[in-house]
């Protein structure tokens, strides 16, 4: 990866994207915190740039301006809390369209500007639900776990053209998404951005933030057993 970083963050406008942007500029790496709201960006130092993932039009247009990007971070999420049976089909196909799709769509645009810029990273934010799917979350599970299988394909595609890319496997974060969790059982957002960044620019595969993240992925490969 090149010494000088420039970053494109989605949904940098609160959050974990909002710590993570937080994070890169604190490092010294030109910011792109991406939002649809580009306004509601209020992270000094940063360069606002709209960007609704699931409009592919959009997706160009942010292409068109953050031409110097070397690190994507793909970000930004939704959670409807939709159950696949009884959930309605609109929310499980806004989870698919954010987190498969607009993950493909911000990717499909930028490799190409990281490859031309001389290589650089990918950082895929998913979830521990990626890998234990409760049916109360079931199009979230679902959506975060294509996330997974994306990212794993992308990891050896963008290999050999200099470009490494990494997934972070998180379980609830202090943020308004999960603010029905209570609060003993999430970690701090900050902590993460801290450790995702580190993996991402120490080369890690795969980036595990968090205990329960770790227990469920020691317990996949005897789930079966």
């Amino acid at each position: 990866m090149t010494e000088q970083i420039t970053a494109l963050v989605t949904g940098a406008n609160r959050g974990l994207g909002r710590q993570l942007a937080a994070e890169l500029l604190a490092r010294g790496a030109k910011v792109y915190a991406a939002a649809r709201r580009p306004e509601t960006v209020d992270l000094p130092g940063v360069v606002p740039i709209q960007l609704d993932i699931t409009d592919p039009a959009s997706v160009r247009a942010a292409a068109a301006i953050a031409g110097d990007v070397t690190v994507l971070v793909n970000n930004a999420g939704v959670s409807t809390q939709a159950a696949l049976l009884t959930g309605p089909i609109e929310d499980i196909r806004l989870e698919m369209e954010t987190h498969y799709f607009g993950t493909l769509n911000v990717s499909r645009e930028f490799v190409p500007i990281i490859e031309k810029n001389g290589g650089g990273a990918v950082l895929n934010v998913l979830s521990v639900l990626a890998w234990y799917h409760p049916p109360t979350s079931g199009a979230y599970s679902a959506a975060k776990a294509a996330a997974w299988a994306l990212t794993d394909a992308l990891r050896t595609e963008l290999a050999p053209k200099g470009i490494h890319v990494s997934a972070l496997h998180v379980g609830y974060m202090d943020t308004d998404m999960v603010s029905y969790i209570p609060a003993e059982q999430k970690i701090d957002p900050a902590l993460v951005a801290r450790q995702a960044i580190d993996g991402l620019l120490g080369g890690q595969a795969e980036i595990i933030a968090d205990e329960l993240s770790r227990q469920v992925k020691a317990g996949l490969s005897t789930a079966n057993s």
